[in-house]
């Protein structure tokens, strides 16, 4: 990419890059740009790219090996945030405390990559509840 290209126009494009490269199914090509991308966009304060293109990663393949990677509450918890609920709803759902549900959901987020929930429908592998 020429010199001259704006450091955001040059994330911008990464992401761009990394979805398509995505959504041919050349993962690796695809994971290798949106990383830039991120690292790219988290130095440039540009938070909302940065979650898009997390959410990009989190689409070609983190799911597979993050499966083994959260524990049995984890998962569950994950699975009931995605699917909309509140965390005083999971808790009730499961005789946790609201506490603990958010301490597990940042271990997930942690764990996924992710930084926001509604980056975790697409890391679980179902789209988020409108």
């Amino acid at each position: 990419m020429p010199a001259d290209v704006l450091p955001l126009d040059r994330a911008r494009c990464l992401l761009v890059a990394g979805r398509a490269c995505r959504r041919a199914r050349r993962r690796r090509e695809a994971r290798e740009a949106l990383e830039a991308a991120v690292t790219e966009f988290t130095a440039l304060g540009a938070v909302a790219f940065a979650e898009r293109a997390q959410a990009e990663l989190a689409r070609i393949g983190r799911r597979a090996p993050t499966a083994t990677a959260l524990t049995a509450t984890e998962e569950r918890v994950a699975r009931l945030a995605a699917g909309g609920r509140t965390n005083r709803a999971i808790a009730d759902e499961l005789f946790i405390s609201p506490k603990t549900v958010e301490a597990n959901l940042a271990r997930v987020y942690r764990k996924l990559g992710i930084s926001t929930r509604a980056e975790l429908g697409a890391a679980m592998g179902r789209p988020a509840p409108r």
